[in-house]
This record gives structure tokens, C-alpha cells and sequence, in this order.
């Protein structure tokens, strides 16, 4: 009979007996104590992030000295919200301090990518697209360097390309489609630089935060630095750049194996897989109000499991949705409150780190380490092995998240259950076409402007109607690598609706979001914790790898709306006349 091995982790106990929790980390303004916990819940600004992301005029022990001798003569020790505003004017300043004038010195007009766009309203489009990386440049100041005990901000030594909006800062796999359309649009020093920082941030802390802040030191996000690697060194065949930085790619691998592991004995043999895991059972300080009153009610020790599961949420990039929800009964139809991320193996993780195997296995080859190859080899044939034994639904053709809550897969759609197609993660084709038929069949293809990340509306931003555009990106060149004609034919309409999505948008706004409603032509997502956000990095960088791979067919809304209602002669007359 099939058993889960899992790790002695307190959370799988929770709320049987208490755990003690690390803090999130070691500051007593940014990420935990009275203070924070004051402004916070007074509500003074409209996102808790504000406040975490302030700047202060004095050392630390004199905030809270000073702050502690306020509370000391109030009569319950807690601040007035006016109270609080005069203090923070008094001792904070506004967030933006970390940063100085920017502008990326290897920008030029006219990147060779934009001559292979042949509609010249989309090729004008990512002109204005290559525009927009000068606006989300930030260099950070030296003074974060030299006094870091004033800022949330980590310093980091290059100038980073950030997501926009409220996200100000360094994001880890944001950066990695970023990369992408940086070296797309030959900014080769910008893009080195980026990476750059994570591989100094893994030298510092042993693994790349989920931002670039201090209240995330106790999580990361889905490990995307190997193929960030692997893109600048095909751009640039640095052999010199790729074998320092490979010890360093290594550190974080042994990380996600160490501390994100989790045994699944199948049939006798004991496969390894991948969650995530953050143990810190406070609330996120950057949405310490939504964590606080999502936890009321609960026993103490609940409260802290509930919180260490949403930080397990954040440390996957999908915070959050119906995916870690289980339920009484071990599906997906619960709500935020039953958050159980660290209990699921995550389908894309394991295809990511899959590819990660793969490729640090051709890292060694092209530097002639054989020893070197053959060991991430033997870790890809077990991972490939332990994808199928665990993931694979031979009945439905395709993989799913499994569940040790109750032993069993979650059948749910998300366009994560074809990760394995992008990471070229499986042993045999006929999977690949199983796996399209499965999409073909699941009903997410019917909307007009692109593929949700879910078939639940849950209110939750990684659910319905929202469709995000790494996802996108990642079935798209998915089905694209499966190589047979119908498979190309989906991910080019899939291609071609996103772009329309993205275009339509740009034209109402003229802004990019960081997602979109797949209901509406040109409508931006919504949900979850914060308004929808703009700038935006990743969705930049989807874009122009999809205008750069199909610039020749792809073409602007007027057309592409006529294409895919299917009006037969009309459709290609509009195409023949372009």
C-alpha cells in the first residue's frame, strides 16, 4: 500500500501541539513587534506594504525607544492613529528613498528583434514596450550599502529592471522572463547585472528571496536562476561568466533539495519531490491585515499554521488561489482559510526543477565536467521517474498536483499540469499529445483572451477569470516543443489571443499589466489583496519573446479579432492585405 515519507515538520502536526516558529526576520519594524503591529492594524495606508517599505530618519534602538516611551504614557499602550501618523512623519520617510535616478546605459533605439514583428501597429507596440525598461530601472543607493539598518531594502550591487507598481524592488522569478526581453532587446550588461544579484544574494543568505526586502528573508519563489543562466549564456557564449557562476547554481540546488524536499514511497520504491515550505508562523508584514483577520477565530497554534501555509503560498508566486485549498475533504473547494500549500507536490516546481537537472547537467558538458554531468544526469533520471510514478494520470493524460493531506491527486485544471511540456520534462511523445488532447478537452481554451489560471472563481487573483502571463508563456512554448502540427497550431492561437489581450489593453491604458481578465478584451485582472498593478516587467518580456517567435504571423486586434471568430474568407483576405 502506497505511504507518504514526509519530513518531522511541525506543520504537519499543527494544531495538535504547538511549534515554536522562527521570525520572519531579525527586525523588530519590518517584520515583527509592537510597532508593526500598531501602524498595521490603525490602517493608515491603503496597502500594508507602504509602511514596510518606509525609510527611517534614526537608528532602530532610537525608534523604538522612542516609540515604546509614547506607549508607555497611553493608557492601554496603543497609539491613536493620529498619534502613529505623527510619529511616522517624525521618524519614517516615504518609500522610494532606496533608490537614485537610473537609467540602463546599454538601451539604444532599435533592437534587431523589432525588424522580425511584420505588423507595423504591433512592431510600433514593442517599440514603446523596448521604452518601458528605462522607466522600471532602479539602482539602489549606496546608503542602503553602508547603513542597511534604516531600510527593508537589501542592498544589492546592480541596478535591477523591478516588476512595477507597488513591487519597487528585485523580484526573483518575475526576473527570469525580464531577462528574457532584456536580452531580446540587447541589453546584455542590465541583464548580467540582474543576475548578478541573485548569485550574490545566495552567497549571502544560501538561497534568492522572494523580493528584495528583509521581511522576505524566510522565503523564496519558484527557482528560475539555472535557466536565467542558461538564456544569457546562449546569448552570449561566456564560458567564463557560466563556470563562476555555477558553483553558485549549485548552492541553490542543494537548498531546494534540502530544505523543499519530501519522500513519496510508490510501489516500493521511495521518490523525491519537491513543495514549498516556509516555517514562520506570523503574519506576511507586507499583508500583515489580511493574515491577521483571515485568522481570527482560530486557536493560537492554528493561527500560526495558517500563516506559515500563506507564506508558503507567497513562496510559490500563486498567492493565492483555490490550488492549496483543501478542503474537508481533501479537495480543492475550500477557501483562503484552508491553506495547505506545504502539503502539495506542485506539478510546475518539479517540471522547473527538472529543467534545472537538465540543464545544469549541459553546464558540465560544455565546461567537459563529465563527473559533473553524469550527476545531475542520474538526479534527472530519478526526478523524470519520480514525475511519472507520482504526477502522471495515465487515465487522464496528463500531470497533477498531489496531495499528502490525503494521499491522492488533485484533478483540478491549472495550466501548471502541463508544466512537463515546457520543462520537456516526460519519457515519451505520445505524453506530449495526451497532454494537449487533456487541454483540448478541459474547457480553459474556450476564452477569447487567454488560457485562466484556474476553472474557480474563488475571488483569489491565481484563479478565474485571471490569466497571467508567465503562464502563458510557459504552455504556449510548452506545446510548441511537442513538435506535431495540431500542437503548434494551439500554442500560435494561444500566441495570437494574448498578444490581442496585451495590444487591446495598450490601447485603453496605455499601460501593461501584470494580468488580465480572460472575459474581456482588454481588461485587466483584478482579486485577491491589492488592486491589479501596472508597469509591468514580466508581462513586458512575454509579450516581446512572443512577438520576436511569431512576429511574422502575429497580427494587431482588428485582424486577430475577425481570425479567431473563424470568419473564413474574410479572416484571410484581412491577413493577404497586411
Amino acid at each position: 500500500m502506497d505511504r507518504v515519507v514526509f519530513w518531522a515538520s511541525c506543520l504537519a502536526f499543527l494544531p495538535v501541539f504547538r511549534c515554536t516558529f522562527p521570525p520572519p526576520c531579525d527586525s523588530e519594524i519590518y517584520c515583527t513587534g509592537e510597532l508593526l503591529r500598531q501602524v498595521q492594524t490603525a490602517k493608515l495606508f491603503d496597502d500594508d506594504k507602504y509602511f514596510v517599505d518606509m525609510k527611517l530618519k534614526a537608528t532602530p534602538d532610537e525608534v523604538l525607544a522612542a516609540f515604546q516611551n509614547l506607549t508607555s504614557s497611553s493608557p492601554d499602550n496603543n497609539l491613536k492613529p493620529s498619534e502613529l501618523r505623527e510619529f511616522l512623519n517624525t521618524f519614517f520617510e516615504e518609500p522610494g528613498k532606496e533608490f537614485e535616478q537610473w537609467t540602463p546605459p546599454d538601451w539604444h533605439d532599435k533592437p534587431l528583434f523589432l525588424s522580425k514583428v511584420s505588423d507595423a501597429e504591433l512592431r510600433s507596440w514593442a517599440e514603446k514596450l523596448h521604452h518601458l525598461w528605462k522607466s522600471l530601472g532602479r539602482k539602489i543607493r549606496a546608503d542602503v550599502r553602508d547603513h542597511p539598518e534604516l531600510y527593508s531594502q537589501i542592498y544589492t550591487p546592480h541596478p535591477v529592471i523591478v516588476p512595477g507598481g507597488r513591487f519597487r524592488e528585485l523580484y526573483y522569478w518575475d526576473s527570469y522572463w525580464v531577462i528574457n526581453g532584456l536580452l531580446l532587446s540587447e541589453m546584455r550588461e542590465t541583464a548580467r547585472g540582474m543576475i548578478q544579484n541573485f548569485l550574490y544574494l545566495i552567497d549571502r543568505y544560501g538561497f534568492i528571496l522572494n523580493g528584495g526586502r528583509v521581511y522576505y528573508e524566510r522565503r523564496s519563489q519558484p527557482p528560475f536562476l539555472t535557466l536565467m543562466v542558461e538564456s544569457y549564456y546562449k546569448a552570449t557564449q561566456d564560458k567564463d561568466f557560466l563556470r563562476a557562476a555555477l558553483p553558485v547554481l549549485e548552492k541553490e540546488y542543494h537548498f531546494w533539495m534540502q530544505n523543499r524536499s519530501v519522500a513519496r514511497e510508490v510501489n516500493g520504491t521511495v521518490h523525491v519531490l519537491n513543495h514549498y515550505s516556509v516555517q514562520v508562523g506570523q503574519p506576511r508584514p507586507e499583508s500583515y491585515t489580511d493574515d491577521l483577520e483571515l485568522a481570527e477565530g482560530l486557536t493560537e497554534g492554528a493561527q500560526e499554521s495558517l500563516w506559515a501555509e500563506l507564506k508558503a503560498g507567497a513562496e510559490s508566486g500563486w498567492d493565492f488561489s483555490s490550488r492549496w485549498f483543501v478542503d474537508s475533504q481533501g479537495g480543492n473547494s475550500g477557501t483562503l482559510k484552508d491553506t495547505r500549500t506545504s502539503q502539495i507536490l506542485p506539478v510546475d516546481l518539479n517540471a522547473l526543477l527538472c529543467r534545472n537537472e537538465k540543464t545544469l547537467a549541459s553546464f558540465y558538458k560544455i565546461l567537459g565536467d563529465t563527473a559533473g554531468a553524469e550527476r545531475y544526469d542520474r538526479a534527472l533520471r530519478e526526478r523524470l521517474q519520480a514525475i511519472e510514478a507520482v504526477l502522471w494520470d495515465p487515465q487522464r493524460g496528463v500531470w497533477f498536483d498531489y496531495s499528502l493531506v490525503n494521499n491522492r491527486s488533485h484533478d483540478a485544471f491549472y495550466p501548471s499540469n502541463l508544466a512537463p511540456l515546457w520543462a520537456q520534462c516526460y519519457s515519451q511523445p505520445a505524453m506530449g499529445e495526451r497532454a494537449l488532447r487533456y487541454l483540448q478537452e478541459s474547457g480553459a481554451l474556450k476564452y477569447p483572451n487567454g488560457v485562466p489560471t484556474s476553472l474557480t472563481n474563488s475571488g483569489q487573483q491565481w484563479d478565474l477569470p485571471n490569466a497571467w502571463p508567465p503562464l502563458q508563456h510557459m504552455l504556449i512554448e510548452g506545446l510548441w516543443s511537442v513538435s506535431t502540427e495540431e500542437a503548434e497550431e494551439v500554442a500560435f492561437d494561444l500566441a495570437q489571443r494574448w498578444i490581442r489581450t496585451n495590444w487591446l489593453a495598450y490601447l485603453k491604458y496605455e499601460a501593461m499589466f501584470e494580468k488580465y481578465d480572460v472575459n474581456g478584451d482588454g481588461k485587466p485582472g483584478g482579486g485577491g489583496e491589492y488592486e491589479v498593478q501596472l508597469g509591468f516587467g514580466w508581462t513586458n518580456g512575454v509579450a516581446l519573446q512572443l512577438l520576436e517567435k511569431f512576429g511574422d504571423r502575429l497580427v494587431s486586434s482588428s485582424t486577430s479579432l475577425t481570425c479567431s471568430l473563424g470568419v473564413g474568407l474574410i479572416c484571410i483576405a484581412l491577413v493577404w492585405l497586411l
